[in-house]
């Protein structure tokens, strides 16, 4: 495990205000991620350098400069260079995610199809790509090409068989109730979400909207998870992943940039426990045959069951299966029989008379999964 110090900014902030558990380490990304543990990290969210091999600056009509993504930590070399380099850390964030974990990488198109070559090389097991459409996107200011209006996000698990977290309910509230689509309409950081310096400028050229990194880590993680971000910056996923309770790995090579980032987590609130967890979803509930319903004593032998409309009765045998005057058979095989339809569920289909109301069945099932839980 890599030796953690106490490193000071102008304002006295240290690593202690990142928050418990929470670690920003500065240097070599490759070095640093080698000196921590294998299989320890359940999440992975990568924005590396794009390489984008600008060939000179970058003028507007008015002949104003475009303030482009010229530092050197974007200047990686050739094609031979980046691939080697994007292959070393790859390799070991495979390493360092546990067996269910997932990555997210984003990229644009002049890195993004090289990045997702490299995974599918190493063994990662593509997921999803996942569309950022710009909502304020930079003109293209030559007129050559079309205007570069989104950036792509490959998610990809460990391996075929991870068994990657997926929080498809939360996703879909976060979505006013619709299903989550893989491409995301949200704005670029600008206004009061962009971090400047003492003079005015940004303080990271590339910093990414945290609406962005809380759509992924609400989505994929869990309250409690490890995240690490290889490529820390100004520190957004840490920032969110504070917020949202899980706990963070930075790792980043310019002190000045880090400085920034423990300024800004540090002022950064955890929201409370009962906020954060994920919305549940039925399939994750423990499963409760009807049967154990007349186990508990729930409901008894002989006892009558109507649909809601009271037009169809049917009485519980000891075995749990239920019958009808001409059939016999669970609670979804008798619905759909006396219907006459091709499927039931019979849980929300059958109910029992409770102080004169009719109640679906289904009442009596979340009780008993209470008492399981």
């Amino acid at each position: 495990m890599a030796r953690i110090t106490q490193q000071s900014t102008a304002r006295g902030t240290t690593d202690d205000d990142l928050g418990e558990g929470n670690r920003l380490l500065v240097g070599d990304c490759v070095s640093l991620m080698k000196s921590l543990p294998a299989a320890s990290i359940d999440a992975i969210f990568a924005d590396p350098p794009y390489n984008l091999q600008l060939r000179g600056a970058l003028h507007r009509p008015d002949n104003s400069k475009v303030d482009a993504v010229d530092d050197a930590w974007d200047q990686i070399g050739d094609f031979a260079a980046y691939d080697g380099f994007t292959r070393a850390w790859l390799g070991e964030a495979r390493r360092l995610l546990k067996p269910d974990g997932a990555i997210w990488v984003i990229g644009s198109y002049h890195n993004v199809f090289r990045l997702g070559a490299m995974l599918q090389d190493l063994g990662f097991w593509i997921l999803n790509d996942v569309i950022w459409r710009k909502a304020n996107p930079m003109p293209n200011f030559r007129g050559r090409r079309f205007t570069n209006a989104h950036e792509t996000m490959i998610w990809a698990a460990r391996e075929q068989k991870s068994r990657y977290t997926f929080n498809y309910d939360s996703l879909k509230a976060l979505n006013d109730d619709v299903q989550m689509r893989s491409d995301w309409f949200i704005p670029l950081c600008t206004g009061g979400e962009r971090i400047k310096d003492d003079t005015g400028r940004k303080a990271h050229p590339t910093q990414k909207p945290e609406a962005l990194l809380h759509r992924v880590i609400v989505g994929a993680t869990k309250p409690g998870d490890v995240i690490l971000d290889p490529f820390f910056g100004s520190g957004t996923t840490g920032a969110v992943a504070k917020r949202l309770g899980r706990r963070f790995i930075g790792l980043e090579r310019d002190e000045t940039y880090a400085a920034v980032a423990r300024r800004r987590i540090a002022d950064v609130r955890r929201a409370d426990d009962d906020t954060i967890a994920p919305t549940t979803s039925r399939r994750d509930e423990p499963r409760v045959p009807f049967g154990w319903l007349v186990e508990r004593g729930l409901l008894q032998p002989g006892e009558v069951l109507c649909d809601p409309s009271g037009r169809w009765t049917a009485r519980v045998r000891a075995d749990g299966s239920l019958i009808s005057a001409e059939h016999k058979g669970s609670i979804h095989q008798v619905g759909a029989a006396v219907q006459g339809a091709p499927a039931c569920n019979g849980w929300t289909f059958w109910c029992v008379t409770v102080e004169g109301q009719r109640v679906p069945i289904d009442v009596l099932r979340r009780k008993l999964r209470a008492e399981l839980n």
